[in-house]
């Protein structure tokens, strides 16, 4: 379809100016949810280089007056007050996987069929819209809300805002629910798979590659490693009602000293995403067996989350969502923060705009109506 811009959008938020420096505006809460996508898009926020978009957010939220604001290196927290019987935590991340000339957003198609194509558009940042957008427009909520929008999601969970937070100042977490705003297609997505990610070692010894016979080539040797993947059948496994399917997948591969030398090592980095009804420790035992033989490092892991949907709050935002936009609940294939919630005793889902199977792909894009569903349904809930 053609390109299409509305003369509301028409104008970029960003620019480039001298020397390649970016030129950007205030965050306008009150102009739309999608075209407060747009402008949230266009501000690069790559993990690691949050700086400028979290000045942005802290600076709109601590222009709102029934907003108390918090703000922990590059995580912005922001609470009503109101003594509600309830408290919900709403949380995304502001962070996003490199930019593949894929900036700034381009808006395709017309009316009901208008998309935002651009890095961010489905992880996450119109979910952060519809948070801002609320954030702003709620005053006087029938729960207590806490908006939490942090940093650094895309990398290692060491480094994560959110676990930052639980760490430092859990109190500011505190809450009876949580809405995370991961893309969903602006459906339900309950828990999510856990992740272990591992380096297996493959040994060798070195010799010049004119006499080969005296050594070993620890990179031939690593086709051992990936056989036992290729031969590898994943899971799927029903928890509570939803069924995770799992994956064991090579991510990554390193050997060689020079263009004449016999490698005496090769590492094969594996991530093995695994069913919520495994610990991480029952995980790591899964990858060991199937390199038997072989050193196996891990490099990073993260518990999943179980769906949850049987928490009453859980339920009763299930069923309101699911009465506007259809559907039943699903199953989140993918890590996300719901796992933290769930370490913390929070129950929570996953809710937001865009497609999940389009997360971090350089043809990112999500449909406009699913960005204004998402805030019709979470604000018909939150002014219940």
């Amino acid at each position: 379809m053609p390109a299409y811009e509305s003369p509301a959008e028409s104008a970029q938020p960003t620019a480039t100016g001298g020397e390649g420096v970016p030129v950007v505006h205030p965050l306008e809460l009150t102009s739309g949810v999608v075209k407060l996508t747009r402008t949230l898009c266009d501000v690069p926020s790559v993990s690691g280089d949050e700086s400028l978009i979290a000045d942005l957010i802290e600076t709109a939220l601590r222009e709102l007056g029934h907003l108390e604001v918090v703000r922990n290196a590059n995580a912005i927290v922001a609470r009503t007050t109101l003594g509600r019987a309830q408290r919900v935590v709403v949380a995304g991340h502001i962070d996003t996987v490199p930019i593949a000339n894929n900036l700034p957003v381009r808006v395709v198609g017309e009316g009901a069929y208008r998309e935002l194509w651009g890095r961010g558009t489905v992880d996450m940042k119109g979910g952060v819209a519809v948070q801002l957008a609320l954030a702003a427009e709620l005053v006087a909520p029938t729960r207590d809300v806490t908006w939490v929008f942090y940093d650094n999601e895309e990398v290692a969970s060491t480094l994560n805002g959110l676990g930052r937070l639980s760490r430092e100042a859990p109190e500011l977490l505190h809450a009876d629910f949580a809405v995370l705003c991961e893309p969903t297609a602006a459906g339900i997505e309950g828990g999510c798979n856990g992740t272990v990610r591992v380096h297996v070692r493959v040994p060798g010894e070195t010799a010049h590659s004119a006499r080969s016979w005296m050594g070993t080539n620890a990179i031939h040797a690593a086709s051992e490693v990936l056989n036992r993947l290729a031969a590898y059948q994943p899971a799927s496994i029903e928890v509570d009602g939803l069924v995770y399917r799992e994956g064991m997948n090579a991510v990554g591969i390193r050997g060689g000293v020079a263009g004449n030398v016999i490698p005496d090592e090769c590492v094969v980095t594996v991530n093995f995403r695994f069913a919520p009804s495994r610990s991480v420790a029952e995980a790591v035992d899964h990858v060991r067996s199937l390199f038997h033989g072989f050193e196996v490092t891990v490099d990073d892991a993260a518990p999943g989350a179980r769906p949850g949907l049987d928490a009453p709050l859980a339920a009763e935002f299930t069923e309101a969502v699911l009465a506007l936009t259809g559907g039943v609940p699903a199953p989140k294939y993918g890590w996300t923060d719901v796992a933290r919630f769930a370490e913390l005793g929070i129950p929570a889902v996953n809710f937001g705009p865009g497609d999940p199977l389009l997360a971090h792909k350089d043809n990112e894009h999500c449909p406009a109506s699913q960005i204004e569903i998402c805030y019709t349904a979470l604000r018909a809930w939150l002014t219940a």
